[in-house]
């Protein structure tokens, strides 16, 4: 059985931020290499699925003053957000980031961290294009996620979820947890159908991957 996304993340919020750090291969030196990879002219920030703030635990260190804008579908886990840094400039929301208007020309990066690896080709080439939009010229997208090498273990995956769904009888554009990785070959390939000009991998380690699109213009 798979279950409803909040609720997954909900009844897991007391150990999510160990389980991440000690048990999910990459994801520890992920969250560090993140907050490498933001350009110190950073002032605004978006970060989606932001969950209890792991990534930004470790941004915070190097860009304390950093204005973040969070979003999750998880109420108790921003609640641990708020708890972990209350003194600094957030504002949290509660959505699903893919109904959320984010503005436009607005930030001067967004980052997600391990929440992309749930949905389907076409609601990610949608958001993409609303990211894009959202950034400042110059801007970047930071992504990283949980991604395969060979297409035939990403059909798997979506086959699966797919199979179980059925049973399940899970309507259609519910959001349910299932890991559907993409290959960072289609990965790249999605950003680019998103408009965004540069667009690489520039870290991995396991499937604990990570890709920097980014938005032209000054």
């Amino acid at each position: 059985m798979i279950e409803k996304m909040s609720d997954f993340f909900t009844v897991r919020v007391n150990g999510y931020d160990s389980h991440m750090l000690n048990e999910v291969a990459g994801c520890k030196e992920g969250y560090q290499k993140m907050a490498d990879l933001l350009p110190g002219t950073v002032v605004n920030l978006l970060d989606l699925g932001c969950g209890t703030g792991l990534e930004l635990d470790e941004i915070f260190k190097i860009h304390p003053a950093m204005q973040v804008t969070g979003i999750d579908l998880t109420a108790a886990m921003l609640d641990v957000l708020k708890q972990k840094h209350p003194g600094k400039d957030m504002t949290l929301i509660q959505a699903n980031y893919f109904d959320y208007d984010f503005g436009t020309g607005k930030f001067d990066a967004v980052l997600s961290f391990q929440t992309m690896h749930h949905f389907p080709h076409a609601k990610k080439i949608e958001l993409y294009s609303r990211i894009y939009s959202a950034l400042k010229p110059g801007g970047k997208y930071i992504e990283c996620d949980y991604m395969v090498i060979e297409q035939k273990e990403e059909d798997f995956y979506f086959n699966e979820n797919e199979r179980i769904r059925n049973e399940q009888n899970i309507p259609a554009g519910e959001f349910y947890h299932y890991d559907t990785p993409c290959t960072i070959d289609n990965q790249l390939k999605m950003l680019r159908m998103a408009e965004f000009e540069k667009v690489e991998m520039v870290w991995r380690m396991e499937n604990t991957t990570i890709v920097v699109a980014e938005k032209g213009g000054k």
